[in-house]
This record gives C-alpha cells, structure tokens and sequence, in this order.
C-alpha cells in the first residue's frame, strides 16, 4: 500500500476517535500515543482498507450514540491511560520482588488478547499491543 493511502487512514482514524471521545483532555493524548506507536510498529504490508473502514465506522457509531461502541472506547482509553500511567510511575524505594516484575510485566497481556479478538471478529483494526518499559 501507498505511504499516502497509509497517511492519509492514520489522519481519519485520529480526528474519528478525537470526536468519539469529544476531545477530552487525558484521553486525547492517549489515543494519540496509542496510535502513533501502533502505526509506527505497523507495517504497511499489514494495511487493509476494510479494516479501517470497519473501525470508522465503529468510531462513527461511538461518536453518534452513548451505546455500546462508546462505553467500549471509553474503557479502552481508561485501561490504556492506566497502562502508561504505570509505565512511567516512579519506582518506590522498597525493591521490586521477582512476583511483582513478573506481574507487571503480564498484567494487561489478557486485555489484549481481548482486543485482538473483539479486531479479529469485527474485521477492525483497534491497536492491541504489548508495551513493555518506556516508550
């Protein structure tokens, strides 16, 4: 695919989701983090049209309605700020035991599995990503 066509479904995907959470403060930055990140993982041999087009839609529906879609975006978008949040809390001065790294490390691995099935059954294209450390 195109760089453009990559481009130009990153710019409709940001301002669709902007309007899906009506630009509130702490939510726009996540979203805009998130999709940067998986748009600069991505590869653009993974591009699908229908996908993007399946996830405006969906964003379209969030935007409209105080439905399903947007109690789905909001909790998205409260995990995800909780996830960096966490990231880039300070370490305490008491040391980190080999049980808390190992659940820091795995704690949100079943949301995204979560995620890429709710992508996979719906044909979208919501980032599902694993961050570990600082990004």
């Amino acid at each position: 695919m195109s760089q453009q066509a990559v481009v130009h479904a990153y710019r409709h995907l940001l301002r669709q989701s902007l309007r899906a959470i009506q630009f509130s403060k702490p939510a726009r930055f996540t979203l805009r983090n998130r999709l940067r990140l998986a748009f600069r993982r991505g590869d653009a041999a993974d591009f699908d049209q229908q996908k993007i087009n399946n996830t405006l839609e969906f964003l379209r529906y969030a935007t409209v309605e105080n439905g399903l879609e947007h109690k789905i975006v909001k909790n998205l978008l409260f995990v995800w700020w909780h996830e960096a949040e966490g990231i880039h809390k300070k370490i305490g001065k008491k040391p980190v035991t080999l049980q808390e790294a190992e659940i820091n490390i795995t704690a949100y691995d079943t949301f995204n599995h979560q995620i890429r099935m709710l992508n996979e059954s719906m044909g979208m294209c919501l980032p599902a990503m694993i961050i570990r450390g600082r990004t």
